[in-house]
């Protein structure tokens, strides 16, 4: 059964966005391992406060995301 977890800084994403990002995972997958393993598919999204995140030994917040996203 494929299990694929992703770890986001919350409210990083709508709930219609994390919907679609989970659907869209699925789709992906199914694409790999068949689609009878569709409904045996589990994408988790799990969401992280903001500053518990750290890169390169230096913190990282949902307002950093942002900031790369909009440069």
């Amino acid at each position: 059964m494929p299990y694929v977890e992703i770890k986001m800084f919350e409210n990083e994403l709508s709930e219609s966005e994390t919907k679609d990002l989970i659907k869209e995972v699925t789709d992906v997958v199914v694409s790999h391992a068949g689609e009878k393993l569709r409904d045996a598919t589990w994408v988790v999204v799990q969401e992280v406060q903001s500053g518990n995140w750290g890169v390169g030994g230096k913190t990282l917040g949902l307002k950093d995301v942002q900031a790369i996203k909009n440069s």
